[in-house]
């Protein structure tokens, strides 16, 4: 399973962020990921420099084997919260669709 991160030019995506992004990511996904091909993080501070609450946006895009992929977006006052939101809401629809293909079969 591949995650790559994005990040808009007013995010530094140095190896640090991106690796605690990573963690975070994994952590959030939990038992869901080895049924992900791929997952995609975009990362982006929304109003730049002028600061602000809740102006990092993250946008999780999950890949399941076989089905289309699914996205969850989360806003809040930092990197590393913004993720673990877009991550936990991510789990959670992902939870739910896995359920429901596991009771059809």
């Amino acid at each position: 399973m591949q995650i790559k991160i994005n990040t808009d030019r007013n995010i530094h995506g140095d190896e640090r962020l991106k690796e605690a992004v990573r963690a975070l990511v994994e952590q959030g996904l939990g038992h869901v990921l080895s049924r992900l091909t791929r997952v995609e993080v975009h990362l982006q501070d929304e109003n730049a420099q002028k600061g602000g609450a809740d102006d990092i946006r993250c946008m999780i895009e999950a890949r399941p084997q076989g089905l289309d992929p699914f996205a969850a977006t989360h806003h809040d006052a930092n990197v590393e919260a913004a993720a673990r939101g877009a991550a936990r809401k991510l789990r959670s629809l992902l939870e739910s669709e896995f359920g429901k293909l596991d009771r059809k079969r």
